[in-house]
């Protein structure tokens, strides 16, 4: 049996494609979960999930049967809102859907001149007007901040379209680079790390995305653990980023 904790203190963990997959828990995730509770590991729950406000997504974990408190979960949204607080923002555009909204409250939503134009995933809700007055309102002034740029999604039906490519060309359009809150931003992990207290050094990320997890997590010093359950294609290996270690699922971790 390989010890592969051996070498950390504490793991952050990311959700879709690790410990579930669509509506379904990913066989083994529970039981590695409660293993790592067991053997006294604190670990926190770090996502790029944008379809969602932090506390509909815990709700969402805890009907699926997994065993954690919101101050164990952070997202892309709620990095966002907290951004957005620091800056001392009074108003923003949303490219969101009304549940990750939620998220923002005590902002007021103004699509002519406001201070933000937030962007995360809307999926089909993505129209040319939407965009277009998100084009303006940064002409106009406002700072434009994207929750992630992940180009896809896995889904039963396949690979989806996700924020990325819409992020990229409301970049093109407006002529500047968006500034990207969620994984892979070292902001986002530094934040997730220092509610931690462990030193990167001995913190590992296991995720599902090459880029966003694995190479976000070893640019802040972290180690990057890569499982095949989620986006993960056989031609992420051959991108140039070496995970420090390769897992069939969360629950090899014990293997």
């Amino acid at each position: 049996m390989t010890n592969h904790l051996a070498s950390i203190d504490g793991l952050l963990i990311d959700i879709e494609g690790v410990v579930m997959r669509g509506n379904e828990v990913i066989p083994g995730a529970q039981e590695a979960l409660q293993t790592l509770r067991a053997r006294g590991i604190p670990y926190r729950f770090i996502t790029n999930t944008t379809i969602y406000c932090r506390h509909t997504l815990l709700e969402r974990l805890q009907a699926m049967g997994f065993s954690i408190q919101v101050e164990d979960l952070f997202t892309a949204t709620y990095a966002a809102a907290r951004y957005l607080q620091e800056q001392n923002a009074k108003s923003y555009y949303p490219l969101l859907l009304p549940d990750a909204q939620q998220e923002f409250a005590g902002l007021d939503v103004d699509e002519e001149q406001p201070d933000f134009v937030v962007m995360g995933d809307m999926g089909a809700s993505f129209t040319f007007a939407r965009l277009n007055r998100a084009l303006q309102a940064i002409l106009n002034g406002a700072r434009f901040v994207a929750l992630h740029k992940k180009r896809t999604w896995r889904t039963e039906q396949g690979l989806y379209m996700d924020a990325g490519p819409f992020v990229v060309a409301l970049e093109y359009a407006a002529e500047l680079k968006a500034e990207v809150v969620g994984k892979p931003s070292r902001a986002y992990f530094r934040m997730v790390l220092d509610e931690l207290g462990i030193a990167p050094n001995r913190v590992a990320m296991i995720g599902d995305d090459i880029e966003s997890d694995v190479r976000g997590a070893q640019l802040i010093g972290m180690q990057g653990w890569l499982v095949k359950t989620g986006r993960f294609r056989k031609e992420d290996l051959a991108r140039g980023i070496w995970p420090d270690r390769v897992f069939e699922s969360i629950a090899e971790i014990f293997a």
